[in-house]
Formats: structure tokens, sequence, C-alpha cells
């Protein structure tokens, strides 16, 4: 009988261990809740609940990653940031119904939450991106909700599609939110993708490209650029900005007309400042070959909130139409982006990207247009 006692009080002690006992704010005993332990991006041991249902996104992306993994259903509560700036961001933009919840603070590079604002929500779990490690110990210690930080990889994503920083962040979170399948789908995708825009322009030249009115904290001309500009990263392509050395880089008109690009692409975040530039200071662009030969197209802004993988995708697959038409000779560059929005937000929202931006197509910068027209053989 004794021992029979002794082995219960064992079995006991193993089960319990995996629950934890937490008091509400009132001082009312909440039901014992099982927690795994995980470790984030930054290397942090957290404990998160087995049965996590609801959830909210803090920081540059973070939002965004939990619309991939089609778990928007169960966000409480969103950034200031995301209500207020709807345009450029294919996840809002096709999950509207997102601005309506709660707010849990301003977001924006750097700002922290609305702490009793997070609270009011009462979310299970809270991820974040661009955030410092004391920065979200100090959130989870005043709020009591495990905070799990996540990444985007190299400069935010910038150097590829399926970074491994990326990857696990997709992992851990499915993990987290119980979307384990669609985080392999999602992987695989991203894999697919990069696999197939490098495998099409293997063993090709590049011509010498140039991409400028790059945003960075906030709009920018003609001189802004990066020097490790993804979609050029995936195609392999001879970026003359590289030699400058990789992330955001601010060039000097003069060096621009120097170095004469064979082919000039434009971020159209940075479009109404270059049009503008141009009837100041037309003879600068009309000195440059690759506007004087019609070589200048315009592609969609995709560094807003942290990168927008879709769009980033997208452009690669449009800047690959237009310097080897043979090689994407099967892709349309506009259902090619509808099918990659379709699969990361559930909707196709290249149109009202469009409608924001220019869409694809070369620059008119006599009339300040984009025209949209399948490249052919250069």
């Amino acid at each position: 009988m004794r021992r029979l006692a002794a082995v219960l009080l064992v079995l006991f002690v193993v089960l319990a261990g995996g629950c934890v006992g937490t008091s509400s704010s009132n001082g009312t005993e909440k039901a014992s809740q099982q927690y795994i332990t995980v470790t984030d991006s930054l290397g942090r041991t957290v404990q998160v609940p087995v049965n996590v249902q609801k959830v909210v996104a803090i920081g540059p992306g973070a939002l965004r990653l939990i619309v991939y993994l089609n778990a928007s259903d169960m966000v409480v509560g969103v950034e200031d940031f995301e209500k207020k700036y709807s345009y450029g961001r294919p996840y809002i933009i096709a999950h509207p119904e997102l601005k309506n919840l709660p707010s849990i603070g301003p977001g924006g590079p750097g700002k922290l939450p609305n702490l009793e604002a997070l609270t009011n929500v009462s979310p299970d779990v809270i991820i974040a991106v661009f955030i410092s490690r004391e920065q979200a110990d100090e959130i989870q210690e005043k709020t009591g909700i495990p905070v799990v930080v996540l990444s985007y990889g190299a400069r935010g994503g910038m150097k590829g599609f399926n970074d491994p920083k990326l990857i696990e962040s997709i992992q851990l979170a499915g993990k987290i939110l119980h979307r384990e399948k669609r985080a392999k789908e999602l992987v695989d995708f991203l894999n697919s993708v990069q696999e197939d825009l490098q495998k099409r322009v293997k063993g090709e030249k590049s011509p010498r490209v140039y991409v400028g009115g790059i945003g960075y904290k906030g709009a920018h001309g003609i001189e802004s650029t990066y020097g490790d500009y993804a979609p050029f990263e995936v195609l392999n392509l001879t970026n003359i900005a590289s030699s400058l050395g990789p992330g955001w880089k601010t060039i000097d008109k003069e060096w621009l007309l120097k170095e004469d690009p064979d082919y000039l692409f434009i971020d159209e975040g940075g479009l109404k400042i270059i049009l503008d530039d141009y009837r100041k200071n037309p003879d600068f662009y009309r000195a440059l070959s690759a506007l004087k030969e019609g070589r200048v197209y315009g592609l969609l802004p995709f560094n807003f909130y942290n990168t927008n993988l879709g769009t980033a995708m997208a452009d690669a697959y449009y800047v690959g139409k237009v310097l080897y038409p043979e090689r994407f000779s099967d892709v349309d560059p506009v259902k090619k982006a509808d099918e990659i929005y379709t699969f990361l937000v559930g909707k196709p929202v290249y149109e009202t990207l469009k409608e924001q931006f220019g869409g694809f197509g070369k620059i008119d910068f006599e009339n300040g247009t984009v025209k949209y027209s399948l490249p052919t053989s250069p």
C-alpha cells in the first residue's frame, strides 16, 4: 500500500511539472496552464502556453509573419502604425479587418508598445521583431506575458528570400501558433522561389544595373539605393552599388553618371521625388544611357515596415523578365505577382499596389507615367 502511494505521488509530481499556476490581477487563481519552453532568435529561453489562442505582434514585420502563417484570426490587437499606414503592405491590404482591432501602442521602429493596452487585450503570447533583449525582457516582466522575438535574417531579408534565421523564425512561430503545417508550406514556398529564380539565370552574363528611389525611414530620390538589393542578389546581377558595401547607401549623382548603368530601375516609393527632380534637372537624367535608350523600369516598393517578401519576389520576377526575356518566357509578371500574394496573404493585391505606386512598366519621364508592357529581347 505504501509502495502504491509512493508511485502515485511520483506520478502526480511528473504530471504537475508541465503546469504553472498563475494569479489574475484581482488575486483569483487561474486554471493551471501547460507551458512549453522555446528559444527565440535572440537566444532567450521563453515559456509559452501550449494552447495559444490569442496573439499580438509588435515591431516592424511581426504582424506580417503572423498573416503569412494564416493566423490573423488569432490577433487581438495591433499597433497604430498598422492602422495609420494601410498602403504598400500586402498583408494589411488583404486583411483590412486587422485595422479595426484595439490599439496596443504607436508602433514604428524602436517604439515600445503601451503596456497597459497590451494587458487589456490579454494575449497568450507576444510575437516581436526588431526589439532588443532588454526591451523584450522588460515587456515580459512588466506584463507577465511571454515575449518571443523573431528575425527576418540578414539585413531584414535583403540578402534573399530564405535566410536561415527567417526560416527558423517561421518554424518557431508555426509551432507556437499551432500552424506547423502552414509553416512547412511557407518554408517550401520561399525555398522554391529562391531556387527557381537562381536556376533561371544560371550561366547568364549580367548587365550592369542600378536601383534608385529606395525608401529608408521615408521616401528618397535617385541617390537612394542598396548595395545588396534583394532582387538583384537573388538574380546574381551586377549591381553597380555593390562596390559601396552592403545596406542602404546614398550616392552622388556624378558617380551615377560616371558608372552609367545599362539598366536603371526605380523603386516607385521614390518615383514622385525623382520625377520632380527630373523636371528641375532634366539634363542629368537625359545624360544617362539607360534613359536615352529606354531602359528605365519601375518596381513596387517592398521596404516598408521591414521587408514585404512577396513584393520583393514579384519585383525579382519582373526584373528577370526585363533582363532575360527568353529565360522568363513562361512568366507573366502580373500573374506571378498575384500568385505570390495569394499564397502569402490570401488575396491577389497587385492591382491595388499598382494604383498606389504605378506598378511594373517603363517609366516615361516626359509624361511622368509608368506604362506596362511585356519586355522583349534587349
